[in-house]
């Protein structure tokens, strides 16, 4: 990306905006809207967060329709471009999980990091405190 300014959306986000019932949904409600006014650059999300999204709702809440609306919600939407992930940014990847182990990180955000750190991303979208000191962070 460079100087092009960017965005990553990330599982928590994804559950909370599409679940009512989810105690962060009116902030992630409000946060999409300055997402998708650009105030953060282009918007991305990850293959990884996409298949995390789907899991954690499904098994916070049970409900396979949630799970199958927020897949088909991040799916869907052509404001919120996907990354793939790639032999190189899954080897940075592991790095960081073998390095990070002191925090509460999974191997999902680890692709996160690897991604934003490969393309240049500025901002990470995320409720988990597990990315705090390491990446600009919007809550």
């Amino acid at each position: 990306m460079g100087d092009v300014m960017a965005i990553i959306l990330d599982t928590g986000f994804f559950v909370a905006l599409r679940n009512a019932d989810d105690e962060l949904h009116d902030r992630s409600k409000q946060l999409m809207k300055r997402v998708l006014r650009a105030e953060f650059g282009r918007a991305f999300t990850t293959d990884y967060i996409i298949d995390e999204a789907i899991t954690t709702a499904l098994v916070r809440t049970r409900r396979h329709d949630l799970a199958l609306d927020i897949g088909k919600y991040i799916m869907d939407s052509p404001r919120i471009r996907k990354l793939w992930t790639e032999k190189e940014v899954f080897e940075l990847a592991w790095q960081k999980f073998r390095l990070l182990k002191g925090r509460s990180l999974s191997f999902t955000d680890c692709t996160t990091l690897a991604q934003m750190e490969r393309l240049e991303i500025d901002y990470l979208l995320s409720f988990d405190s597990g990315f705090d000191g390491l990446v600009r962070l919007v809550r």
